[in-house]
């Protein structure tokens, strides 16, 4: 083997091994901030404060992979374009434990999808504001897998427990665990990187299911 060839493969499994080290945050956003800019202001709401989400999670010392998607995104395209990003980090060699999609309002819907669709119980996942009692019947292609948090906020109108949606799938979930905020900020809850569940995402991509 020639000296350029040794020092490519040596590039390429330095590249594996790096990737494969690294603890990695799939974040998808609410449907305002794919239908408007994120200088725009939601009239109840306010900003999207979409990059100041990134932030958090990136001085927690993770790397994030996400995107302002388009509007009107069709959820089973994006759910696909998810699903094989993951699978190229597995190819890679990361722990499927080393990775977890956090999705809020639709994009927590495209994050259960994507749970469903990977069937791997040792992922996670955390669903944010993004389960209502009728999402039974109205999505019943969604079939929970992985270590689970579930996230929501009593005024909220999807802030409801989704232990009805795990007691139904039929998929294995290693870890379950809810969170009921109590903040009054309604769905506006999300549109901020508020501790209340911002630390407990940190705390389930580090694998603390407690």
């Amino acid at each position: 083997m020639n000296s350029k060839k040794t020092v490519l493969l040596l590039l390429l499994v330095a590249n594996s091994l790096f990737c494969a080290a690294q603890d990695y945050i799939f974040f998808l956003h609410n449907k305002f901030a794919e239908d408007h800019s994120l200088t725009e202001v939601h009239p109840e709401y306010g900003k999207t404060e979409y990059l100041e989400v990134l932030n958090k999670f990136k001085q927690a010392g993770f790397q994030v992979i996400s995107e302002k998607r388009s509007a009107n995104t069709d959820v089973g395209a994006y759910t696909k374009k998810v699903v094989r990003q993951v699978d190229s980090l597995l190819k890679l060699g990361v722990k499927p434990s080393h990775i977890t999609v956090i999705g809020t309002s639709k994009g927590g819907y495209i994050a259960q999808y994507v749970s469903s669709s990977l069937r791997n119980p040792n992922l996670n996942f955390v669903f944010i504001g993004c389960y209502r009692d009728k999402d039974l019947t109205s999505f019943p292609g969604i079939n929970f897998c992985g270590n689970i948090l579930t996230i929501y906020e009593r005024s909220d109108e999807y802030g409801v427990s989704a232990i009805k949606r795990k007691e139904t799938s039929n998929l294995k979930v290693l870890h379950f665990k809810e969170i009921e905020l109590n903040t009054g900020l309604k769905h506006g809850f999300l549109f901020k990187p508020l501790p209340q569940w911002i630390e407990p995402c940190i705390k389930w991509a580090n694998r603390n299911y407690k």
